[in-house]
C-alpha cells in the first residue's frame, strides 16, 4: 500500500462535476492499494497518516500530527501510485490490486482514520476526479508498507 501524504491549507475533490470531499487545514492522501496488500499494510498505513509530525510546534519545528492540529483528512483513491515505467513510456498497472479489493481497503483506511478521531473528507472510487489543492510548504511524503522508501 502506497500513500502520497500532503499537507495542505486547502484541499477540494470533484467527481464527474460534483464536489464530493472539502477541507481546510490538513492532509490530502491520495492512496493506492497493490495486489496481495492485506490488514498488516492497512495499519501501517493507517498508523503513520495519523500521527505524522509534519505539522509545526510553537517553535516551528515539524512535531505535531493533523489531530494535534485539530486538522482533517481528504482521501482519494489513486491506482496510479501503483504505475510502474520501468519499461517503454506506457505505465503498467500489473501490481495494483483489482477494484474490488482496492475499494474495500480505501474504505478501511478512511474508517482506519476517523477510528483515530479524525474528519475524513473522500473522492468516489472508480471515477473520473478533479483534485484542488494548496501544498503548505510545501510539505509532500511518501509513504509505502513494504517500506521501499
Amino acid at each position: 500500500m502506497r500513500a502520497v501524504v500532503q499537507r495542505v491549507s486547502q484541499a477540494s475533490v470533484t467527481s464527474e462535476g460534483t464536489l464530493t470531499g472539502k477541507i481546510e487545514k490538513g492532509l490530502l492522501v491520495l492512496l493506492g492499494v497493490a495486489d496481495g496488500d492485506t490488514d498488516k499494510d492497512l495499519d501501517y498505513i493507517v498508523d503513520k497518516v495519523c500521527g505524522l509530525r509534519i505539522f509545526e510546534d510553537e517553535n516551528d519545528k515539524m512535531n505535531l500530527s493533523v489531530k494535534d492540529v485539530g486538522g482533517k483528512i481528504l482521501a482519494v483513491s489513486q491506482f496510479t501510485l501503483f504505475g510502474d515505467c520501468r519499461k517503454g513510456k506506457r505505465p503498467a498497472f500489473i501490481t495494483a490490486a483489482k477494484p474490488d479489493i482496492a475499494e474495500a481497503y480505501y474504505d478501511k483506511f478512511v474508517k482506519g482514520c476517523e477510528a483515530n478521531g479524525l474528519q475524513v473528507e473522500c473522492g468516489v472510487f472508480r471515477t473520473h476526479m478533479m483534485v484542488d489543492l494548496t501544498n503548505d510548504g510545501p510539505v509532500t511524503i511518501l509513504l509505502d508498507s513494504t517500506k521501499l522508501f
